[in-house]
């Protein structure tokens, strides 16, 4: 590898042009601009269909785009279809403008206006490349013949949009602008503008592409608020960023250009582009959305969104891409499912509205996800607080602290040994195999009880390998009676060391105890047993003959 044959390819701005530094909040969402149906499909291996397509357009409705670029309509059949089909069967809702790619180039444009006849509200994105690489190596023109091809595309959409039927808007992009002076992407942007006139009534959008990524997030921001302190007619023209992901910082890219003052993102869901991709508007808005700002998006259901994606483009979701992966809530570490499973809990005690869980910046509950399936997951890296969690939520049992912590020792033997995660139901199935009276071990079928006194007496039947026996004892309370009269049928004693109950369900008569029993034998180990029954004692008795029966 021989890093000498690179350098800065970029061109920062003339001057300090770092106001965006001192800002700390994006304050409201700018315009959104999807370009799924042109940027996206064009990079995916297999293109959409026009079915294919039909469906995603109804997906970007159904988030909320207003603003969506549904193609090149002269590159392609396919694309030229599409559009006619949405203006034609009236698909397009009145609050909804589509948006359409062109060079700057005279039959491509005439067959864009073709394609746009009629529509409710379209606008005509133009745009030829301006970079020193591409004016040097591509076009092998000077800058005035760049800029004229500029002049020449802005003159002949004005001059088509009053021709044709539709309502119309004009974008204007200088390509490749992340490799150009500023100083001329900002002559060539000025001199469309001059012919398009921007006013009250004539919105102009001006696109800064990040064609290539080639700078750190901060030079990109100071060329942003350079062009945006001096494009003519401001008052009355958007500035528009569509930044690409060639770095990984496509997101930093936009948030900080946002501050730098630009009104309007292009990018697509999940970030699907050319190369590494366009910036992800799923991590924008729902960045946003953590930090208390409406982004006008609708991501409420991402499972379905993330199924929907990935059946019309055959593309898939990274595990761990913000937001939408499978695992980007999931907590694998003991303690980190402690911290969250604590948090919850803390939460949940204060009724608290303010978000503020460890480890989990959003409540996955805010996009459809949800805490047992996707916040604490089971492996050999688990710990006691997020399997303990997991049975509070999903089942309803409360396992005393070292209960927990002995049942998150079977399940991460477990996990390690089949080298696997576990789902909640497997870790239930352990709880209920491992702690809850097995028929291979000691059961008891009677019982009564006789308070004398202070002491309680009881004859108990036990059954071991198929014979019962009954027997009698004495103790401060029904669970010790039962204890003496267990340890005067085995003969073994041990110490019970930690006990627990609480209702499962329901109020009053009617509703399910669980007990947790944990005994020391004469070893010194411990044991542990659960039980549940309508009748606490008999839910505390059965407790405390698993723990007996799970005693070395």
């Amino acid at each position: 590898m021989d890093s000498s044959k690179y350098c800065p390819g970029y061109y920062p701005a003339p001057g300090f042009h770092n106001k965006w530094v001192t800002k700390t909040q994006i304050e409201k969402p700018p315009i959104w601009c999807s370009v799924d149906m042109r940027d996206g499909n064009q990079s995916l291996v297999i293109p959409m269909s026009l079915e294919e397509k039909l469906e995603y357009y109804k997906v970007l409705l159904q988030v909320g785009f207003k603003e969506i670029e549904v193609g090149f309509p002269a590159a392609s059949e396919t694309e030229y279809e599409f559009l006619r089909t949405l203006i034609d069967n009236n698909m397009i809702p009145n609050d909804v403008t589509v948006q359409v790619l062109t060079q700057c180039r005279e039959h491509i444009i005439r067959k864009t206006f073709d394609a746009c006849k009629g529509a409710p509200s379209a606008i005509i994105h133009f745009y030829n490349s301006v970079s020193v690489a591409q004016r040097e190596q591509v076009f092998r023109k000077s800058k005035e013949e760049i800029k004229q091809i500029a002049i020449d595309g802005a003159k002949l959409v004005k001059k088509l949009a009053a021709e044709y039927e539709g309502n119309f808007r004009f974008e204007y992009s200088p390509e490749s602008f992340t490799g150009t002076e500023p100083e001329y992407a900002l002559e060539v942007c000025n001199a469309v503008l001059d012919i398009l006139e921007p006013s009250k009534d004539n919105n102009v959008i001006i696109n800064l592409p990040v064609t290539v990524e080639m700078s750190l997030p901060h030079v990109y921001a100071s060329q942003v608020e350079y062009m945006h302190e001096n494009l003519k007619y401001r008052e009355h023209v958007t500035i528009s960023l569509h930044p690409h992901n060639d770095r990984g910082t496509g997101v930093a890219d936009t948030e900080l250009a946002l501050l730098a003052g630009a009104d309007r993102v292009e990018g697509t869901l999940f970030g699907n582009g050319e190369r590494t991709g366009n910036v992800d508007i799923i991590t924008l808005a729902m960045n946003m959305y953590s930090h208390g700002v409406n982004p006008g998006l609708d991501f409420s259901d991402m499972p379905a969104l993330v199924e929907k994606y990935e059946k019309c483009t055959r593309m898939h979701v990274y595990e761990r891409a913000p937001y939408a992966g499978s695992l980007v809530f999931a907590a694998f570490s003991g303690s980190h499912q402690d911290a969250i499973a604590k948090g919850l809990k803390y939460r949940e005690e204060n009724e608290l509205h303010q978000w503020n869980v460890p480890y989990i910046p959003i409540d996955p509950h805010d996009i459809n996800r949800t805490y047992d399936a996707d916040v604490i997951r089971v492996n050999s890296q688990s710990g006691k607080g997020g399997i303990g969690y997991l049975l509070e939520q999903s089942y309803g049992y409360f396992l005393p602290k070292a209960m927990r912590e002995h049942l998150s020792y079977l399940c991460k033997n477990i996990s390690d040994h089949e080298h696997r995660e576990l789902k909640v139901a497997e870790v239930f199935d352990i709880f209920k195999n491992h702690y809850f009276i097995r028929s291979d071990g000691i059961t008891a079928t009677d019982m009564h009880f006789f308070r004398k006194g202070n002491r309680v007496e009881t004859e108990i039947v036990f059954v071991h390998n198929g014979i019962e026996t009954k027997i009698a004892a004495s103790g401060n309370g029904s669970l010790d009676a039962v204890s003496n009269a267990l340890k005067a049928f085995t003969g073994k004693e041990y110490l019970l060391e930690k006990y627990s109950e609480h209702s499962m369900q329901g109020q009053g008569s009617g509703s399910v105890a669980a007990a947790y029993i944990g005994i020391k034998s004469e070893s010194g180990e411990m044991s542990w047993g659960a039980g549940t029954d309508t009748d606490i004692i008999h839910a505390s008795v059965n407790a405390l003959l698993s723990a007996f029966n799970n005693m070395k």
